[in-house]
């Protein structure tokens, strides 16, 4: 009798206790995720351990091993190759069985790339790199065009309601800004980032990714994908990545599927941040984010901004042509925000106006040099031409 007592206690605490977090707003419906087993370059039991750390620090999540079977408390899925891994991690995914999955490596198709997750080491601030695998496009401004969005899309998915976007300043980086300030203008609201040095602006210098001066850091995918083996591994050596969340989700237009990536070299706090990252992203509704978000610059004219980045247009019908040099003046006035490979053409852009200019090269990239006088009448021919923006 005593112990039936002690049974219908335990019973009708525990359902209070459901209660109560019900009524705060505290409870939560458990989200399977998915984790792959194979390819890691510390083992099997490397990504064993890092899925039961998820598992017990996030009692919400419950974790699915997809590979061969092991001594563990987690449901496993048994796969034993990894030919068959990924077939068997989508087919689970498209049934809903997981609501996510956490995996090695993936071809997404292109279109699609990766939004990485790391803690800054300068303030530790969280910060979203986009992109770090996968390809947006096949032209590089087409493609961190989209890769800002993609981190503005995954951002918001994790809770941040007007991530500030930066531009790391890399080839193509003023164009890109350019182009973003232009989909900002047309209605795509953008929370540009302020860059942490004295003279500011949106394009984001090395001092800034140590910092985290923006919420979603623009870059190609190639510079990404090393930045996050350096934010992961840059406490031991290269060769375990201790730190971080890992590759991230893919997004892209029409991509459904929540797949996130971790390095072969991913260690077991990666694995199990990555996992995390995973249910957050899952329980935010990254896809239905997604199409929204790409509806809405859509609608701000993306297509077109988007085709114009893709073309080698020139910027003005004479710059491909000789233009004579006006008599040359004394230049200290400054004009930034060209990009490098039109650095030439804004120079003969205002040769043909009649402003005698040189191009430069100044601390946060390429300049034009003007005489002091003619600053205001050369910033404008150079904005309407479109080298900058104003």
């Amino acid at each position: 009798m005593q112990e039936k007592k002690q049974i219908r206690k335990l019973i009708s605490d525990s359902l209070l206790e459901v209660a109560d977090a019900i009524e705060s707003g505290q409870y939560k419906e458990k989200v399977r995720i998915g984790i792959t087993t194979l390819g890691s370059e510390h083992g099997i039991e490397n990504l064993v351990k890092g899925a039961e750390l998820a598992a017990r620090n996030n009692k919400d999540i419950q974790v699915v091993l997809l590979g061969p079977k092991v001594d563990t408390k987690l449901e496993v899925v048994e796969v034993n190759s990894e030919e068959e891994l990924h077939k068997t991690m989508e087919k689970l995914l498209d049934e809903k069985y997981i609501q996510a999955c956490v995996t090695n490596h993936y071809n997404f198709p292109i279109g699609v790339s990766t939004v990485g997750r790391v803690v800054t080491p300068g303030l530790g601030n969280e910060m979203f790199i986009a992109t770090t695998t996968g390809t947006s496009s096949t032209h590089r401004g087409e493609a961190m065009m989209k890769n800002a969005l993609y981190g503005i899309i995954t951002a918001k998915c994790m809770g941040v309601s007007n991530p500030t976007v930066g531009v790391l300043n890399l080839d193509g980086a003023r164009q890109v800004e350019r182009a973003l300030k232009e989909l900002a203008s047309n209605g795509y609201p953008i929370q540009f980032a302020e860059s942490m040095r004295a003279d500011g602006g949106s394009v984001m210098r090395g001092n800034d990714l140590l910092c985290g001066s923006a919420d979603v850091m623009v870059m190609d995918t190639l510079t990404g994908n090393i930045l996050m083996k350096v934010f992961s591994s840059y406490t031991t050596g290269g060769s375990y990545e201790a730190m971080g969340y890992g590759y991230g989700p893919g997004v892209g237009e029409n991509f459904e599927r929540i797949i996130l990536i971790i390095s072969r070299a991913s260690g077991v706090p990666v694995v199990a941040n990555a996992i995390s990252y995973a249910a957050s992203l899952a329980r935010g509704g990254l896809a239905d984010i997604g199409r929204e978000e790409l509806k809405k610059a859509k609608a701000a004219g993306l297509e077109k901004i988007l085709q114009s980045l893709s073309k080698d247009s020139q910027k003005t019908n004479e710059t491909s042509v000789n233009v004579l040099m006006p008599d040359k003046e004394v230049v200290t006035g400054q004009i930034s925000g060209i990009e490098i490979m039109d650095l030439e053409d804004a120079v003969k852009s205002l040769w043909q106006a009649g402003i005698y200019a040189e191009s430069g090269m100044g601390c946060t990239g390429p300049i034009v040099l003007v005489n002091d006088t003619r600053v205001e009448k050369a910033a404008a021919v150079l904005g309407k031409a479109g080298f900058i923006t104003q």
